[in-house]
């Protein structure tokens, strides 16, 4: 990639994490106000705004910062497959990406029920419980991607190692 390009595919691969992060931790929010709210018409409106947020907005950045990442290493020294570190938070941001598409079908049924019907503090305890402990964990998987990010822990994969010796001379320490 020319300069300008490795830039703005980083620049939008950033906006788009940070973006997911945001929108996580405000869907976060919502699940507590949806588990914990007293108000019928608070309850019901956390549910329908997290069924909204999750289809239009935290889907679409999840794509978007797998989609960024991917070209991001593809297109940089840093490889896909040659540092530990871009492989864990690849795998990482698969596994959240596929989990949040599981995640967000009971979140629209939640968004069914609370659309049609008042929810009192003890239906579907167990399902907005969960819905919370997920948010929870997705918190938690991205801040762990962005630490990743952040530090750059040293440690390459047997690919990058076997990379790494076929460009080096023969005799050359790396």
């Amino acid at each position: 990639m020319t300069p300008g390009l490795r830039k703005a595919a980083l620049t939008v691969h950033v906006a788009t994490s940070v973006g997911w992060l945001g929108a996580v931790v405000c869907f976060l929010l919502l699940a507590v106000a949806g588990l914990t709210g007293t108000s019928q018409q608070l309850v019901r409106s956390a549910y329908l705004m997290m069924d909204l947020i999750g289809w239009a907005v935290i889907l679409p950045l999840s794509l978007a910062s797998l989609a960024s990442g991917i070209i991001q290493a593809l297109g940089t020294v840093w490889g896909l497959f040659r540092h530990y570190w871009v492989l864990i938070k690849l795998i990482i941001t698969a596994l959240a990406t596929a989990l949040l598409l599981l995640h967000l079908q009971p979140v629209t049924h939640m968004a069914g029920i609370a659309s049609v019907s008042d929810l009192s503090p003890t239906d579907m305890t167990a399902m907005r419980t969960q819905l919370l402990a997920d948010a929870a964990a997705a918190v938690l998987a991205l801040l762990v991607t962005t630490v990743l990010s952040l530090y750059k822990p040293r440690g390459l994969t047997k690919y990058g190692r076997t990379r790494n010796e076929r460009r080096q001379p023969a005799g050359q320490q790396p």
